[in-house]
């Protein structure tokens, strides 16, 4: 089961040019910067050099660990753990570039000594030409990119294919990731889990049982945990006033609106933008 991928949301205080941005723990940030679901304009390359969690990608959930390289392309909803153990690397790939990597999602763990060093090696040359100075450091991190997109190509052909087995590859992974794509295209519209179920062809009682299998949440958590992140993100980032927030996020009305995030996050809207715009809150 196949949708058109979504188009990008309000998004434009997110860079999509190339640039890295390190996986560390931060017992002052709220899990909402990591774990609550949310998408990207361009495509994201997480590069896990220690520790492990786990990653929901697209609405399965699968474990990582060290030397683990997770693929993400434009507007697929992902979230993962990052404990105090974990550490590693965002890198945003600049959508010009997007052609040189895969369509769909790609997890791949580097078995390989020889892997892991050159994958590592990689990761430092861009980070050393985007922090340096010289006028060619730009288009020289660029060019590291492209070598880093025929290095992650290879890796997958050498990669021994996963067996397939109902629980990740079946009927409900499709069902839960085509669920996926319609949350990232109309989470703004006010439409809830009957509305996508029937635009599914399946019963809301189905669509949660599937989201559930794959991904340990209902269809009803995973359509809030994306309209809360994308109301955090406007909330920390810009000066948007809440009734502006709950209006672009599709809500009836402001009071709603609070009451909604209110009990998804502990806090009010105003709370959260007064108090360090999230500091030590998590999602309830």
């Amino acid at each position: 089961m196949t949708l058109p991928r979504s188009q990008p949301s309000v998004k434009t205080m997110q860079s999509t040019s190339l640039s890295m941005t390190p996986i560390a723990y931060n017992q002052l940030a709220g899990n909402w910067r990591t774990e609550a679901m949310r998408s990207h304009a361009s495509p994201r390359l997480l590069f896990i050099t220690k520790g492990q969690g786990r990653i929901t990608v697209a609405g399965m959930t699968h474990g990582y660990g060290p030397n683990n390289l997770i693929y993400l392309p434009a507007n697929v909803m992902y979230g993962y753990e990052a404990g105090p153990t974990v550490f590693g690397t965002i890198l945003t790939i600049p959508n010009a570039m997007a052609g040189e990597w895969p369509d769909e999602p790609v997890h791949l763990r580097l078995r390989d000594v020889q892997g892991q060093k050159q994958a590592a090696t990689m990761f430092e040359a861009i980070e050393q030409e985007l922090t340096a100075t010289q006028q060619t450091h730009s288009r020289a991190a660029h060019y590291h990119l492209g070598l880093l997109s025929v290095f992650f190509e290879r890796q997958m052909a050498l990669t021994q294919v996963r067996a397939v087995d109902d629980r990740t590859e079946g009927t409900a992974a499709r069902l839960v990731a085509a669920y996926t794509d319609l949350i990232e295209r109309d989470y703004k519209t006010a439409q809830g889990v009957a509305d996508f179920a029937a635009a599914l062809g399946v019963t809301p009682t189905h669509l949660t049982r599937c989201c559930n299998q794959t991904c340990g949440r209902s269809a009803l958590a995973l359509l809030r945990d994306r309209i809360t992140y994308e109301a955090c993100l406007l909330l920390r980032e810009t000066d948007t006033p809440v009734a502006d927030v709950a209006k672009d996020l599709g809500f009836r009305s402001a009071a709603y609106f609070t009451r909604s995030f209110q009990a998804k996050m502990g806090h009010t809207p105003s709370h959260f933008r007064k108090n360090g715009a999230g500091k030590g809150l998590r999602p309830v």
